[in-house]
């Protein structure tokens, strides 16, 4: 398998294993992630993922973005109908992703990252995307998603000039990384951003992040209206009586999802 999944309480850990090709993504890889996040999504009781990459034997690496080998003779073929590139890029979601990266994430690689709701990287990581090298376009995301995450120019840079050396720290710096972590670290402290989720209310969680999506580049009518939705929404739903008793109560809450 290029791709193994594991569930860890209410989470789904997503994790690219071709340590042998850097974890570059192939047909079997998109299928693979696809085929996760379709289990996160229909499983009740997984209310965030993780995607991350497995070490290999020269060391951490996330993911080192498409299989060139295969690009060369099935460009299409590291795409999916519902995802696209890595099963992913394209894919609507309604749980919260959590990027773990250890090493580096390079061009697709930067891609999935990107589509991700937040980043865990360690200091090692470093992000780029190089398709200008190689006389390609980075379609998967990174032309209009990178600017939105660090400044306009810096992403220019990095797209420019296909530099491959873009540091963890830089991105925690402008705030694409949430959180910075040790070498071997970016698992653990991805579940424990994950487990914080999971402790919150998960039909909450999942239409506080729609509405951030849909209504963060939008005027504030939009916001208004979209927020009014949201919250009438949880007004009919059972872990909204309970969110309440618990605070009465002076005691956790124990959330159904419904």
């Amino acid at each position: 398998m290029s791709v193994d999944f594991e569930k860890q309480g209410n989470v789904g850990v997503i994790t690219i294993n071709r340590p042998d090709a850097r974890n570059a993504v192939n047909t079997e890889v998109a299928q693979g992630i696809e085929a996760a996040i379709d289990q996160i999504e229909s499983d009740d009781e997984i209310w965030v993922g993780v995607l991350t990459g497995a070490k290999t034997e020269k060391g951490y690496i996330f993911c080192a973005g498409a299989d060139l080998k295969q690009m060369s003779v099935d460009p299409g073929g590291m795409s999916t109908e519902k995802g696209g590139f890595g099963g992913l890029v394209h894919r609507n979601r309604d749980k919260p992703l959590i990027a773990a990266v250890d090493g580096p994430a390079l061009a697709g690689g930067t891609e999935l990252v990107l589509s991700c709701d937040m980043v865990v990287a360690s200091k090692t990581a470093v992000f780029g995307v190089p398709e200008v090298k190689r006389n390609l376009v980075a379609a998967a995301g990174g032309l209009f998603r990178l600017p939105r995450k660090i400044p306009r120019n810096v992403a220019m840079e990095l797209a420019l000039t296909g530099r491959l050396d873009f540091p963890a720290e830089r991105a925690y710096h402008f705030g694409w990384v949430n959180r910075l972590c040790e070498e071997g670290e970016a698992l653990s402290t991805a579940l424990e951003l994950a487990n914080e989720i999971t402790a919150a209310a998960p039909l909450a969680v999942r239409e506080s992040r729609r509405i951030m999506l849909e209504a963060t580049d939008q005027p504030d009518e939009i916001g208004w209206k979209l927020s009014g939705e949201g919250i009438m929404k949880m007004f009919t739903t059972e872990d909204f009586s309970e969110g309440l008793t618990a605070f009465i109560e002076k005691r956790d809450p124990v959330w159904k999802g419904r």
